[in-house]
């Protein structure tokens, strides 16, 4: 009689796929349930080997061994699990999302799989699709943290400020002493109008901070959510002097000048920005709001066509190049652009105003008067939201894209 071997998905799933240093999650997070296939002795070493691969970094040998354990079990949820960490390592999200599906189809009861997607997803910047992943692990285990948190920051990315705030705040035992968590915590306090939470995580945030460039770099965009200008400014500055080189500082000072008035300076805040930290999106599209502010159509339609190089999810820029196609009269353009920033930022009062004047343009008169007047409503509400790369509410967390260390 062949042995039964059990196939775990591998005890650093979501550890191995993000990178960080969450620390090794429980079993229970990580191990498919106590469903069994019956194999031979080949597979069972080969399953072990791989596993010992996969830690290690070793994709190819993990790779291979896990493939040669499907072809003797092909329903071993566990192996199709720890392929789908290996896709994500390699950065081959789609491969890696229909390996992980295939494995939750297998292992419905398994958080950690689950745990897998929401983090993929995450990753992808598909902040609306991580969350009913994310949400049935908190829900399966309250007390997951890498969970909770994640879920809390795709619920901020996709403007949910309530439901954040109440997934982060019982955090607060586990996680009063991180900055990152603070800031965000403040910040979706902010949102929220709960103003003693918000004075209780800056408050924490000062008790911890000392005075490290990275504390004041968060409690500069603490202010900035705030708008408070000057104390924004004043950290920030103290931050790049403490370390000129500091990820996102200069993106957050480039937009505290702008709010300023102080545009020449912004723009060289940017570019410095650029210059440090080159992939990402929000700088560009920022940098790309000032030259259209400024008239230079050409550069700010370079801009905003890197930003989108990087991250097709941006539809300030979708709104920015569709001001610019309607001010060169190409006006089918025009309309893709501003569809597709509609479809990424429906509640922008902005987008239906400028979708109404380019309608109108092209002869389709009936449907720009209902833009026009769903603009119109929209502002009456008090519910439309600009798309303005530099509208107060609005501060870029490129910093937070990445799964949290």
């Amino acid at each position: 009689m062949k042995p039964v071997y059990r196939w775990a998905a591998c005890a650093v799933l979501v550890l191995a796929a993000a990178g960080g240093n969450w620390g090794a999650p429980t079993s229970s997070q990580a191990t498919p349930s106590a469903k069994s296939v019956t194999s031979g002795p080949d597979a069972g070493a080969l399953f072990v080997q791989g596993q010992a691969a996969l830690q290690s970094g070793d994709l190819e040998t993990a790779e291979a061994a896990f493939r040669k354990v499907l072809a003797m079990e092909p329903r071993a949820g566990g192996v199709y699990a720890n392929l789908g960490v290996i896709a994500m390592r390699r950065k081959e999200w789609d491969h890696a999302l229909k390996l992980l599906q295939k494995a939750e189809t297998l292992e419905p009861k398994v958080p950690g799989i689950r745990l897998n997607i929401g983090l993929l997803k995450y990753r992808r910047g598909d902040y609306e699709g991580a969350i009913a992943p994310l949400t049935s692990v908190v829900r399966d285990q309250p007390d997951s943290q890498q969970a909770r948190y994640l879920l809390a920051l795709s619920e901020l990315f996709t403007e949910r400020y309530g439901e954040a705030f109440s997934t982060l705040e019982p955090l607060w035992p586990a996680m009063s002493d991180n900055f990152m968590y603070l800031y965000v915590l403040s910040m979706v306090a902010n949102k929220s109008g709960d103003k003693e939470t918000e004075e209780r995580a800056l408050t924490r945030l000062v008790e911890i901070g000392g005075d490290r460039p990275e504390f004041h770099l968060l409690l500069g965009k603490a202010y900035l959510n705030r708008r408070e200008g000057e104390k924004a400014v004043a950290e920030l500055e103290r931050a790049a002097s403490l370390n000129p080189n500091l990820p996102f500082v200069h993106l957050n000072l480039g937009i505290a000048y702008m709010r300023a008035g102080d545009s020449n300076r912004a723009q060289e805040e940017f570019r410095r920005d650029i210059s440090i930290e080159p992939d990402v999106a929000d700088t560009y599209e920022l940098l790309g709001e000032y030259y259209l502010r400024a008239g230079n159509n050409e550069e700010a339609e370079k801009c905003f066509h890197e930003a989108l190089r990087r991250n097709v999810r941006m539809p300030e820029a979708q709104f920015g190049l569709a001001k610019i196609c309607l001010e060169r009269g190409k006006y089918q353009q025009a309309l893709a652009f501003i569809d597709q920033a509609l479809r990424l930022g429906s509640e922008a009062q902005s987008a239906h105003y400028l979708r109404g004047r380019i309608l109108s343009k092209l002869g389709r008169r009936e449907e720009a008067r209902k833009e026009m007047l769903a603009a119109s409503q929209m502002g009456d509400a008090g519910k439309g939201r600009e798309l303005d790369a530099f509208d107060a509410n609005r501060v870029p967390n490129p910093e937070l894209a990445q799964p949290p260390e």
